[in-house]
């Protein structure tokens, strides 16, 4: 049984830190659609497409060297063309979603575009967590992924955590 808690509590740290590294990329997301809406006369889903482009750069980086650092190394080209490819149809699906309430229901304020902008992220963050975390960013076996996050933070891994000592 304890096996299986060290399982889910793997999980729900890797959520933890995919929605970090997707939190701030949906803040790059979302500042650099508004930027380019504000600076240019390009349409909304051009302007989205530009910002979603932007983050998708920013979150890899985020997410090979934070949240996945401790999955396999080898075959970075395939790692990498392998996250474009889900990157695309999450971009897709995220645009779509705006396209679909920009020209399909005619819903293009700047408060309609940003809320459809929003959900649109999010039902496409849905595909890719599940798409980078089964094909792009492979687990490795436990000991194989020990051994990397201990040389990591410089210890051995037959070296024991440090204690803490309890104060009554």
């Amino acid at each position: 049984m304890e096996q299986r808690s060290s399982g889910l509590q793997r999980l729900v740290g890797e959520m933890a830190k995919f929605g970090a590294v997707g939190g701030a990329g949906v803040l790059v997301n979302l500042g650099v659609f508004n930027l380019v809406r504000h600076v240019s006369t390009l349409p909304v889903v051009r302007a989205s497409i530009i910002a979603t482009v932007v983050a998708i750069v920013f979150n890899y980086v985020g997410f090979r060297y934070w949240t996945y650092r401790d999955r396999d190394r080898s075959g970075r080209t395939k790692e990498l063309t392998l996250f474009l490819f889900f990157s695309a149809i999450g971009l897709v699906i995220e645009n779509g979603v705006l396209f679909l309430a920009t020209y399909g229901l005619g819903w293009d304020s700047p408060l309609e575009s940003n809320v459809f902008k929003f959900l649109g992220i999010a039902v496409a963050t849905l595909f890719r967590f599940w798409s980078y975390r089964t094909w792009v960013f492979r687990a490795l076996p436990a000991q194989e992924a020990e051994s990397i996050l201990a040389a990591e933070s410089h210890r051995s891994p037959s070296e024991p955590e440090p204690r803490t000592q309890r104060v009554p």
